[in-house]
């Protein structure tokens, strides 16, 4: 399930809640109790390739160290 950014734009609280996709956008703010909460758009999770790559190892070819495709 994905994490979603929340802030209340009555008390400025901010939160993140765990929800299926397909479920409709948290309304209520848990600390004030006001129908303001709205949810922020994020940028999403990052990936990071870590060591020698999968591009050598899985297109490089016959040649993958070297760096080049004969």
């Amino acid at each position: 399930m994905p994490t979603y950014d929340y802030v209340c734009n009555n008390c400025e609280h901010k939160l993140e809640i765990f929800q299926n996709i397909s479920e409709n956008p948290k309304r209520k703010c848990p600390e004030c109790g006001r129908m303001k909460l709205v949810r922020l758009i994020g940028s999403g999770g990052g990936v990071i390739f870590r060591g020698e790559g999968f591009f050598s190892k899985d297109y490089g070819g016959r040649n993958a160290s070297d760096g080049s495709n004969d």
